[in-house]
């Protein structure tokens, strides 16, 4: 059962746990050297409403690893967009994953 989205203000940030299409545990691709080769789930989509700053919080990483980190909204990508060693298509911040409604 999906759990539903939740928004929390801390201040000036916004951390939503929905993101155009993907939610908590939803695994994504993130464009970067050596993120490519790794296995990222979302956790969390972030917003400064004083500096217009945004960044998505991941988890994962290598092999049994549960990293956090954070990268700008345009590199990630569905999981969907990995075609071997290549990412095809457009990120998640261009092209949203909607629901067909």
């Amino acid at each position: 059962m999906p759990q539903r989205p939740m928004v929390t203000r801390n201040g000036n940030l916004v951390r939503s746990s929905y993101w155009n299409g993907v939610s908590i545990g939803d695994a994504v691709v993130v464009d970067g050297t050596r993120e490519r080769r790794q296995s990222w789930v979302f956790v969390a989509h972030v917003r400064n409403e004083s500096t217009l700053d945004e960044w998505v919080e991941v988890r994962g990483g290598r092999a049994g690893e549960a990293k956090g980190r954070s990268f700008r909204p345009e590199m990630i990508y569905p999981i969907a967009a990995r075609k071997r060693a290549r990412i095809v298509g457009q990120s998640l911040a261009i092209a949203p994953m909607l629901p067909l409604s």
